[in-house]
């Protein structure tokens, strides 16, 4: 297989751009580590342990790995599924995080103020935290549709918002100071006492339904649903869509609306699933931006956004075994950064591709003569330009 046809096939397919990069990411971490004077295996060890619970050094396992492996991916799948609904509708939703911090919130009132009654008062929180983050994602979304407001500054300011609004709003709480609130209910917890056994007392709990129902309901809603035949139409074309009789701003509020219930789901599996009290938060989490180069990896799709949030909790999981065995802690990061500047390869291929089939048109529609002056100039034609 010659170059050209090498580069088509790597443009074409998103799995293997997706595979090429993480690779890449990680034999670039590898040269690192043995740069830095570390055995590289080390961190493959602690990549093992987390995916399988098998610690090679002492020959035992423990499944509690595995179960906090879930736990460190559940919120990036989510915040993953947020960035790439808005995608796939043609928006940047950089506005993750606030909505994320919306539904953290939302959910913590709701846990401390709810009547405790079984089931109820937990799906309760998790409820208001969808609302929450999708109302957050809509604001975002009708400022694009009905003013052309950039999604991506909106967002970006929102986020801010979101955080400042989180800290006033909780320190009002009686009997909360600068960092956290009185414990939760236990009615209001997702704790699961099945999964934590099955984990050997991780703490893995019911969010992990919920983000699996979340992908159901992304792909469904996505690929099967005229709604989501609107939104991707009004992501590939807007004119055509609005041609076709699909409103556009419509589609771009529901679109963001629905991105941050994603993001607000986050936010409870989170804040229920994580703590026993509620948090005054000092610094955003961060799970909001990593969920875009989540999606990036995973090519904005419910199963590609799954694995790829799955990876990166992977690492995050990982880099306290990569610590202990004398990895630098910087490596996780360093992974996760190179995996999604490659992941910009595809696009340059693309570009590439693109550019000769210009420049073959050109040559076509000039005849021969034009080729043979460009062989004969070396690669010069008469108006200065360069072949291929």
């Amino acid at each position: 297989m010659d170059k050209k046809k090498i580069l088509e096939v790597f443009a074409g397919s998103s799995g293997l751009v997706s595979v090429v990069v993480v690779f890449l990411g990680f034999l670039v971490a590898t040269v690192l580590i043995i740069l830095a004077g570390r055995h590289p295996g080390n961190m493959y060890q602690a990549i093992l342990q987390v995916v399988s619970g098998w610690d090679l050094r002492r020959g035992t396992q423990n499944t509690r790995y595995v179960g906090e492996w879930f736990v460190s991916s559940i919120p990036l799948i989510l915040c993953g599924l947020s960035m790439a609904f808005a995608a796939r509708t043609g928006l940047f939703n950089i506005g993750a995080e606030g909505q994320y911090i919306m539904g953290l919130t939302a959910a913590q009132f709701v846990a401390l103020y709810f009547p405790p009654v079984p089931v109820l008062h937990w799906a309760a929180a998790a409820a208001a935290a969808i609302l929450a983050g999708a109302l957050w994602g809509g604001i975002a979304g009708f400022f694009k549709a009905r003013f052309s407001v950039s999604e991506v500054v909106a967002t970006i300011m929102m986020n801010y918002i979101a955080f400042y609004c989180s800290r006033y709003l909780t320190m009002l709480i009686p009997g909360a100071n600068t960092f956290r609130t009185p414990d939760f209910p236990a009615t209001a917890r997702l704790s699961s006492p099945f999964l934590a056994s099955i984990t050997n007392g991780s703490r893995l709990n019911y969010s992990l339904w919920l983000t699996i129902a979340a992908l159901v309901f992304y792909g469904v809603v996505m690929g099967k649903t005229r709604l989501g035949y609107s939104l991707r139409a009004t992501g590939l074309n807007r004119e055509a869509a609005r041609y076709g009789g699909i409103s556009v701003k419509t589609s771009i509020t529901a679109a963001m609306a629905i991105a941050g219930a994603f993001a607000g789901l986050a936010g409870a599996a989170v804040s229920l699933g994580l703590f026993s009290s509620g948090r005054v938060l000092a610094v955003q989490d961060g799970y909001g931006f990593d969920g875009i180069a989540v999606a990036l990896v995973g090519n904005s799709t419910a199963i590609g956004t799954a694995l790829s949030g799955l990876l990166f909790g992977m690492l995050k999981s990982a880099q306290p075994l990569m610590q202990s065995r004398q990895i630098p802690k910087e490596i996780t990061s360093i992974i996760m950064g190179l995996v999604v500047v490659f992941i910009s390869l595809r696009s340059g291929a693309g570009i590439i591709i693109e550019w000769r089939m210009k420049e073959k048109a050109r040559i076509r529609r000039g005849g021969p003569e034009e080729e043979n002056l460009r062989k004969s100039s070396g690669g010069k034609t008469e108006g200065g330009g360069s072949g291929v």
